[in-house]
């Protein structure tokens, strides 16, 4: 017969109303967001495959240009604390509806900048829109959905910003092949659009949203709570170093691939954005891989694959370039999706604040590696961005080593008779 406590663990996991796989309105929400994940990294990045025909237009370098995306990530990261703290206030899903119809908004504006500078202030206004997305998703799902089902929403959540970003850049290419780089971000926005409309129409509402009230002192508190948590902090700088190798291949990639021994026209560098969906795949399977072999162990694996994706785009062959970016891909996507999935249940309060240090840190992370990665390209070549990319994976493993160092260092305090 079952025990009490197993009695007792049933009748919780049947009182508790929240989403699990099966559930009903379950598979409306992951659509939903999966929608809104798509958008947020194809209007987020949809200059990214379009830099090298921007320079062209405008007269720029590739430093130059790499703005328009570092200017829209880091504005994002700016302003990702304080719409958190609004969708503490107002909701969830009314700061993603707002954020999302905004940014749709500028996208629609964006190809008639007549310089480069308006372009660039253009993608700081739409990636300041965005900020209120990304945190308030996280939060959304971590206060509607059971926590065993929270990685694999999360990664579905992710899966969108993987297909995003492959769609923004693959529909920009081709477009600006046939039309001009103008037409290709037009599609985006067009594109966008329909998501958008489809995420409204989908997302249940929130019934586990309690509304807080915008308290600046408490905000603080709670901010200095999180930046003074150690484990918040290593996942944050994991985060944010995932991104930089991310940004810096992706952002330099066109430049590389439309010069010799490739010289690749704009539709074909588009299309090399299919790989994405090797992230797609990578992050959904995400909390599978933390089952079978930890969080860390997740880490270790995720970094190493990056490592070796990194070195293979060294080679002048075009079948090895791209299967470094696959590998790159696949490693970066497991790593966040792991990473930000565990800011969600390490953080017991303040939810929104955590995912939005969180996302601040990413994009931070994007935004440097952009410009960084263009600055090591212009001086020393793809070797010079694929340098960045090693530092930084380098970062992830050493933050991940003192993060076991200090977890067998805390478990011989606790349990000093074991050790």
């Amino acid at each position: 017969m079952p025990s009490a406590s197993t009695k007792a663990a049933a009748t919780t996991a049947s009182a508790d109303t929240r989403l699990s796989p099966g559930a009903p309105g379950y598979r409306r929400m992951s659509l939903a967001l999966f929608a809104a994940g798509l958008a947020t990294f194809a209007l987020l990045y949809s200059t990214q495959a379009l830099l090298p025909a921007i320079s062209a237009e405008f007269g720029a370098t590739a430093s130059a240009a790499s703005w328009t995306v570092s200017a829209a990530t880091g504005a994002l990261a700016l302003c990702v604390l304080p719409l958190s703290a609004l969708s503490e206030r107002f909701g969830r899903r009314a700061m993603m509806t707002a954020s999302l119809s905004v940014a749709v908004a500028v996208a629609l504006l964006v190809p008639l900048a007549p310089n480069l500078e308006s372009l660039i202030a253009l993608r700081a206004v739409q990636g300041a829109a965005l900020a209120g997305l990304p945190a308030s998703a996280m939060a959304y799902l971590a206060e509607e959905v059971r926590p065993k089902a929270l990685i694999a929403a999360i990664g579905l959540f992710v899966a969108g910003n993987s297909i995003g970003g492959m769609s923004g850049r693959l529909v920009t290419g081709w477009v600006a092949q046939l039309w001009g780089w103008r037409a290709g971000l037009a599609a985006v926005g067009l594109t966008s659009l329909a998501c958008a409309l489809a995420f409204r129409a989908l997302l249940p509402k929130a019934r586990h949203f309690t509304p807080g009230t915008l308290n600046p002192k408490a905000l603080a508190r709670t901010v200095r709570g999180h930046l003074a948590d150690p484990l918040l902090m290593r996942l944050y700088v994991i985060g944010a170093l995932f991104m930089t190798v991310f940004g810096a291949v992706y952002t330099v990639i066109g430049y590389r691939l439309v010069e010799a021994p490739f010289s690749l026209p704009q539709g074909v560098i588009g299309s090399i954005f299919l790989v994405y969906l090797v992230g797609t795949v990578s992050s959904a399977a995400a909390g599978r891989l933390v089952g079978r072999t930890g969080r860390r162990g997740a880490l270790y694996l995720a970094v190493s694959t990056t490592a070796a994706g990194l070195l293979f785009s060294l080679s002048d062959s075009l079948a090895l370039v791209l299967t470094g970016l696959v590998l790159i891909t696949a490693g970066f996507f497991a790593g966040h999706a792991v990473a930000s999935s565990s800011v969600s249940r390490t953080a017991k309060t303040g939810r929104a604040q955590a995912s939005a240090l969180y996302q601040s840190a990413y994009y931070l992370g994007s935004s440097a590696g952009g410009t960084l990665g263009a600055i090591a390209f212009h001086a020393g070549g793809w070797a010079g961005t694929v340098l960045i990319g090693l530092v930084a994976v380098l970062g992830v493993v050493s933050v991940t080593l003192y993060g076991s160092h200090s977890a067998r260092v805390e478990a011989r305090r606790l349990h000093p008779a074991t050790a």
